[in-house]
């Protein structure tokens, strides 16, 4: 690289993954062939529009590329394409969650979404989020005793508020989601029911989480949490409902796609598709579940009681350190988490009251249940030091 500065900051940043324990829940690790794919002169290709319909010339490989994708994208999760459509075109998940309101919701109609505290995304309809300024959310959180989806509350809220569309979805929260109850809600109060699995697609596609695709009109998710590839985002939808969301992803919220992207989609997608991705899948959640259980043996409380997916909340509070505090001890030692709001938090999210672990990254470098607990202790004598 003739850029010697950008070169030397690129290889310390290397240096920096490689020698430090990521706990961040949002983040993995991709393989050398979705970068090849991401550093590829696709780069290069502007492909504003939709295979064979595209407003440049010279598209006849890059539409093959994102076909490709889409086929992948079905396959990876056992859908036909004669009832699910795919939109392998959003940038990120916040632009595809965007583009599903805009399709589906008129200005100033409500979105039933998870609060942010209790686990939701800002882009689930938060205040702070465009979400919340050009649609109405209606929040709902988790029963503050089981810390869990109270199914019942939902419908009783659901049918009081009338919400046009209701998010399934989070970022920091540690069950499983009854997705059958999810759409029995949203029947209940005529609204669509989008599933953000944006953290539980590589569990879901490995067959270590419940899929629900079953149950769900719309599905959005990145793909580089557990599904292991680049930053980007996927939409499924309902064939009734695609030709409203390709719409609203371009021309209504992008101009032309980064080919390059989605072709380390297609590549992750396919790798994902590989009976051993089923193997880590499942080791990612049983890591999570070790790293829980000693932590809770070791006296910390764990938001939920435990966890089902990659990720677990400590009530870092529960031992009188706050979550800043506590990710900023741990980073010190080379442990990475974030701090993290928990169900009821009564602190600022710039301070909250707990941190937030997420296995997915450790267990693509092999980590396995043994690993975790000595981990467990690690950060229990860093924090309690």
């Amino acid at each position: 690289m003739k850029d010697l500065q950008i070169e030397k900051l690129i290889k310390a940043e290397e240096k920096r993954q490689k020698s430090v324990v990521n706990l961040i829940a949002s983040e993995n690790y991709v393989s050398d062939d979705v970068l090849k794919a991401l550093g590829s002169k696709l780069t290069n290709k502007y492909a504003e529009g939709y295979p064979g319909a595209r407003y440049y010339g010279g598209n006849e490989v890059v539409d093959k590329i994102e076909n490709l994708a889409k086929e992948r994208a079905l396959k990876a999760f056992k859908l036909s394409k004669k009832t699910w459509g795919v939109n392998v075109q959003p940038l990120s998940g916040s632009p595809a969650n965007v583009a599903v309101y805009l399709a589906l919701v008129p200005v100033g109609g409500k979105i039933m979404g998870m609060s942010l505290d209790h686990g939701g995304h800002l882009t689930h309809g938060h205040k702070v989020s465009i979400t919340g300024k050009v649609w109405d959310q209606i929040a709902y959180g988790v029963d503050p005793k089981t810390e869990r989806i109270d199914y019942d509350v939902l419908k009783t809220l659901a049918k009081k508020e009338k919400p046009n569309l209701i998010v399934a979805g989070f970022t920091a929260y540690p069950r499983k989601v009854d997705w059958k109850k999810m759409r029995e809600v949203a029947d209940s109060c005529g609204a669509i029911l989008m599933v953000d699995m944006s953290h539980i697609a590589g569990l879901v596609a490995g067959g270590a989480y419940p899929t629900p695709f079953k149950y769900a009109h719309i599905v959005t998710t990145t793909v580089h949490k557990t599904l292991r590839g680049p930053r980007a985002a996927i939409i499924f939808s309902k064939t009734e409902l695609s030709k409203k969301i390709d719409k609203a992803v371009f021309p209504g919220m992008q101009g032309g796609p980064h080919i390059n992207q989605i072709a380390g989609v297609a590549v992750a997608l396919k790798e994902a598709s590989d009976a051993s991705f089923k193997i880590y899948a499942k080791q990612v959640i049983k890591n999570a579940q070790a790293l829980a259980k000693e932590l809770q043996n070791l006296g910390w409380r764990i938001v939920s009681g435990g966890t089902d997916t990659h990720l677990l909340l400590v009530d870092t509070m529960s031992q009188g350190i706050s979550g800043k505090e506590a990710s900023d001890r741990l980073e010190s030692e080379g442990i990475i988490v974030n701090m993290n709001t928990i169900p009821n938090d009564r602190r600022k999210p710039m301070d909250p009251s707990g941190i937030r672990l997420g296995t997915a990254g450790e267990t693509t470098r092999g980590k396995k249940e043994k690993d975790m607990i000595a981990l467990a202790k690690r950060i229990d004598k860093i924090l309690k030091s």
